[in-house]
C-alpha cells in the first residue's frame, strides 16, 4: 500500500491500486475484529478511488488536446 501511495504523482493507476490495498486493508480489520480500523481503511479507500476518477477524467483531456 505504501508504494502505491509513494508512486500516486507517476500514474493515476497507482491511485487505483492505492484504492485496492486500502479495501483488502479494510477486509482484514474487519474480519480480525478491529472494525474501527476496518471503518477507517474503507474510508481511505473512497477517497482514493474519487481521486483516480478525477484524476483520470483530467489525464484523458489533457490527451485529446
Amino acid at each position: 500500500m505504501m508504494v502505491f501511495y509513494a508512486l500516486e504523482d507517476r500514474h493515476p493507476g497507482f491511485i487505483l491500486a492505492f484504492a485496492a490495498a486500502c479495501v483488502a486493508s479494510s477486509a482484514y480489520g474487519f474480519l480480525a475484529g478491529a472494525w474501527p480500523f476496518g471503518v477507517v481503511e474503507l474510508v481511505w479507500s473512497v477517497v482514493a478511488a474519487r481521486r483516480w476518477w478525477r484524476e483520470r477524467s483530467l489525464t484523458s483531456r489533457r490527451r485529446k488536446r
